[in-house]
């Protein structure tokens, strides 16, 4: 039996310099495009969680680009349907912002059987195109903290 998922989570926008964005469909609930999403595992540092969710969803290394923690938490209602993954009464989630940008859109190599399929997006499409509107927030925050 898998153990509790810790209400924790990182969410990481990989983009590219101008602004395209990565986004990928999850295995679970097909239709669903998010930027790279995940639970902290022990009592890993939140930016360790970071570094190792971008690795198994997509492939990439640490080292692929320019990391910036935004020093910025979302606190939302798990969705229902996903409950089931936490202890008992757990409601919430504590989701800790990140992005990597990287000099050109690189081809992920996705988790096998955790997500479907892959597309670069220019940044207004991607947050229109994401389920959970604090990704949608992150994408759309994009353009004020990287255009000139």
């Amino acid at each position: 039996m898998k153990p509790n998922k810790q209400p924790v989570s990182v969410l990481v926008v990989i983009h590219t310099d101008d602004l395209q964005v990565l986004l990928i469909e999850r295995a679970d609930k097909p239709g669903y495009w998010q930027s790279v999403t995940g639970s902290r595992e022990g009592n890993e540092a939140i930016a360790q969680t970071a570094r190792r969710e971008v690795a198994e969803e997509t492939g990439f290394a640490a080292t692929a680009g320019q990391w910036y923690d935004w020093q910025q938490q979302n606190v939302y209602e798990i969705y229902p349907h996903w409950r089931h993954r936490y202890a008992p009464g757990v409601t919430h989630n504590t989701e800790h912002v990140f992005s990597l940008q990287l000099a050109d859109a690189l081809q992920p190599t996705l988790a096998p059987g955790e997500h479907l399929a892959w597309q670069w997006l220019p940044w207004q499409q991607a947050a229109e195109r994401v389920f959970s509107p604090s990704n949608a927030a992150a994408i759309r925050a994009l353009a004020q903290r990287f255009l000139p």
